[in-house]
């Protein structure tokens, strides 16, 4: 958060009078109890603002229930009296879904008392838990089963499975195993008008009809509040291995994946681009990190290899990946992780990416998805556009290379002024999502659009599509009242 914005701020802010009528707040507050209605504006302030302060929202009641009957009656109440309804997680999202609007007229219904694990099926590989389970406590939950739940994302100490599903996450994981859209069999899920889809089911194949699921993965709570998940599970891998290597540019990162694939198949759980601004950055403001290599690389790449077999297997897989990347002049140097704690630090630098930025002031972000193939064009076009564009301006563009999505970062110009920098996201954003859309990307890889990106839908999707989801919404709140305002 700003450090302008304190929690003491935020509650100054909106100690105003709200725009809820009090006799509807204590109808809403009847249904969860007193305790788990919050109306303290100090209380209510860390539900207002997102991770990257960029969208600040007021209301005079957050709402916790306990169960999806909970969640049925509040939304039932809000259909009838025609109040909006925010749902939060775990509050991690970035383009502002989660936030609710200034009116002070919305209600925010947050999930996080709804973190029960109902079951672990092994002989199924399914997990039954609830939308306000902790990414890591699912984790936790299905490694305890010798079992692996393989989404993985740098908040997942905080970020929430309901909210995981909504906005259908990635993560480092997704070359492997796929986004979450791949990881959910079943949902559970409360409509506007309060009515409960139980669609809990544990099957790997069902073509009885229209896939309701698929609608609520990604939809941003717009169609319903999902209340439980049935999670896919996998078996735990039984060795790893992790590498850090120094390569030219983008093009041999490239290289260096076909080698990987060619050599680790499936098994190539990870493959991470990072610059070597970004291995500066961490340096400066990471207590406890060390530079990787012992030589200064443009850029680097961070893989892992998972083995069914054994820790072994894994590193000779990834000694062969290696191998043959300096045999054909596409790894200048490297280093494989010979302990969980060396692969840790490795990893800890790639999780820090998107956090330690703001400590060198104003960033401009995309999270952006190009063909694999064309990623080393569009970091070369993109860092071309944006520094004639801005003299001075440091892109700093990481991610997930082995499906396309790159985090295309730009900090300010040392030095800069940091609201003139940041007062030309629009005009950066456009750039670059041009370059993106020349080259048959899209704008959203996997934060989202929420309030963020709503306004640039209409440039990347064809009518039609606007359209159909238009009337897909229609169809399930035909009074608007679940998180208005939202990616349409």
């Amino acid at each position: 958060m700003d450090p302008g914005l304190s929690w003491a701020r935020l509650a100054e802010m909106d100690a105003r009078t709200p725009s809820l009528p009090p006799d509807i707040a204590g109808r809403f507050a009847a249904i969860v109890g007193e305790a788990y209605a919050v109306r303290d504006p100090a209380e209510i302030a860390p539900y207002l603002i997102e991770p990257r302060a960029k969208f600040h929202g007021r209301t005079a009641l957050v709402l916790r229930p306990g169960s999806a009957g909970e969640v049925s009656d509040i939304l039932r109440l809000a259909n009838q009296t025609g109040t909006p309804i925010v749902p939060q997680g775990g509050n991690t999202g970035v383009v502002g879904g989660q936030v609710p609007d200034a009116s002070g007229g919305q209600v925010i219904v947050s999930l996080s008392r709804l973190n029960g694990i109902r079951e672990v099926d092994t002989d199924g590989d399914t997990m039954t838990v609830e939308a306000g389970v902790v990414l890591a406590a699912a984790q936790a939950a299905a490694d305890a089963a010798d079992r692996l739940f393989p989404l993985s994302l740098a908040s997942e100490g905080s970020c929430e499975i309901g909210g995981n599903v909504s906005t259908n996450a990635g993560g480092t994981a997704v070359l492997a195993y796929g986004n979450m859209r791949n990881l959910v069999l079943g949902l559970e899920v409360v409509l506007p008008t309060g009515e409960v889809w139980e669609g809990l089911r544990r099957l790997r194949k069902d073509n009885t009809g229209y896939d309701l699921r698929d609608l609520f993965v990604g939809a941003e709570g717009t169609l319903g509040i999902i209340t439980a998940a049935v999670l896919r599970l996998f078996p735990k891998p039984r060795g790893t291995s992790v590498a850090f290597v120094g390569v030219k540019d983008p093009d041999a990162a490239l290289a260096l994946l076909d080698i990987a694939r060619a050599q680790a198949a499936s098994g190539l759980t990870a493959f991470e681009l990072i610059p070597r601004i970004a291995i500066d950055v961490v340096l400066r403001h990471v207590p406890g990190t060390r530079d990787p290599l012992a030589g200064v690389h443009d850029w680097y790449v961070l893989f892992e290899v998972s083995s069914s077999r054994s820790e072994a297997d894994a590193e000779q897989t990834v000694e062969a990946i290696f191998g043959e990347g300096v045999a054909r002049d596409v790894v200048e140097d490297g280093v494989q992780a010979r302990s969980l704690d060396q692969a840790n630090a490795f990893w800890r630098i790639r999780h820090t990416l998107s956090e330690v930025q703001k400590e060198e002031g104003g960033s401009i972000k995309h999270d952006v998805a190009v063909p694999v193939a064309a990623v080393p064009e569009f970091i070369r076009r993109a860092n071309a556009a944006v520094t004639a564009m801005i003299p001075g301006a440091r892109p700093f563009p990481f991610g997930h290379v082995g499906d396309g999505n790159i985090h295309y970062n730009i900090s300010q110009p040392v030095g800069a002024d940091k609201a003139a920098f940041l007062a030309r996201w629009d005009e950066v954003n456009q750039r670059v999502h041009g370059i993106v859309a020349d080259l048959g990307g899209t704008i959203s890889a996997e934060h989202g659009i929420g309030t963020l990106k709503r306004g640039m839908l209409a440039a990347v999707k064809p009518p039609i599509e606007l359209d159909l989801m238009r009337r897909i919404k229609a169809a399930f709140d035909p009074n608007g009242i679940l998180n208005p305002g939202k990616v349409l």
